[in-house]
């Protein structure tokens, strides 16, 4: 069973106040019970469970990957000898160049779509790129 459908189960029988659910799909099955066993609807008021204190996850930095728009060849750097457009670690705004990828002759730029800390540099200079592949990942 799909994890978001479960959590929306849960969010279901939390809202309503009903006291246990039970589904079945195929060979699947889930049962979800309020704790103390009891709902909003029955006769006798449940205990509200005392509110305990769960410490807030940190947050996850956002990791972008920058795919290659279109089938080529990567390249690094503006040319052959010169420094790279970016290395690992680089700070990039969006806008900033990261590469270049020569399809039909043509040398066509290829943007950062976000901004932040270059973490992962997946192509190789001067290496055939596939149209979707993953060459950076920025976070």
């Amino acid at each position: 069973m799909d994890l978001r459908k479960v959590k929306k189960l849960i969010e279901l029988v939390e809202e309503s106040g009903i006291a246990e659910l039970e589904v079945k799909s195929g060979e699947e099955a889930i049962r979800i019970v309020r704790p103390g066993g009891r709902g909003k609807a029955a006769e006798e008021p449940a205990e509200a469970p005392a509110p305990v204190a769960v410490p807030s996850p940190t947050p996850r930095k956002r990791r972008t990957t920058i795919n290659a728009p279109m089938a080529g060849t990567f390249y690094a750097a503006p040319s052959p000898g010169a420094a790279a457009f970016v290395h690992l670690g680089s700070q990039v705004s969006v806008g900033d160049v990261l590469c270049i990828i020569e399809s039909m002759k043509m040398m066509n730029e290829v943007p950062s779509e976000a901004a932040g800390q270059v973490v992962e540099i997946l192509a190789t200079d001067g290496e055939p790129v596939g149209s979707g592949q993953a060459l950076f990942r920025i976070e």
